[in-house]
């Protein structure tokens, strides 16, 4: 635009950026966080050579590692133990939405936190339905509560066809369990970027 003599340059428009992935919990080990107890520690594995794009840790028996694993062939369960391996490994909690389920979880963020897993980097924890509907307020707030120990929480809804042993593709997933899964690769995109703790 031209004002007499002088032209003055039109305001060009913001181009509406992709949003922040922000973490919602602890985004690395802390300094004074004590280990769990032994009992209470999840078992070791040193896995070389079986290196996935990350892994599902289940952090109890029938969390859904597997089920989730079976979805994506670059992933892989870990089978209900720290995986480790020579240049780190990337890891995603998995644990039911019930309370001891979450009391393992909460088991697990703290063995992270003590800084006593070196290469461990957890992305966040996916809290699997055990049951259809809408979670118990109980459950719900202490979900929160266990979520503040890792950098992401996500709660993935029930799925019938597991309760009888079916396959399930992910195309066959409802529209929030996809949303799910892909809010948790972006999580484990962000976090294999970053320097191993």
């Amino acid at each position: 635009m031209t004002l007499g003599a002088e032209t003055i340059d039109e305001p060009v428009p913001a181009v509406p950026e992709e949003p922040a992935f922000i973490p919602t919990g602890a985004t690395r080990p802390q300094l004074s966080v004590p280990q769990p107890d032994q009992a209470d520690r999840l078992p070791r594995r040193n896995v070389a050579g079986r290196e996935p794009g990350f892994w599902w840790l289940g952090v109890h028996g029938g969390a859904g590692e597997t089920s989730l694993a079976r979805l994506d062939k670059n992933t892989r369960a870990a089978d209900h133990h720290w995986p480790l391996t020579a240049t780190g490994s990337v890891v995603v909690l998995v644990a039911r939405s019930n309370i001891p389920g979450l009391r393992a979880a909460r088991l697990a963020a703290t063995e992270w936190a003590s800084r006593s897993l070196p290469g461990i980097q957890v992305a966040g924890l996916v809290v699997m339905a055990d049951a259809p509907g809408r979670l118990p307020k109980e459950i719900r707030d202490f979900s929160r509560v266990v979520g503040g120990g890792v950098p992401h929480v996500w709660h993935f809804p029930w799925v019938d066809g597991w309760r009888y042993g079916h396959d399930i593709a992910p195309e066959e997933l409802s529209k929030e369990a996809r949303t799910v899964l892909e809010q948790v690769h972006l999580a484990v995109t962000v976090t294999a970027a970053l320097p191993a703790k």
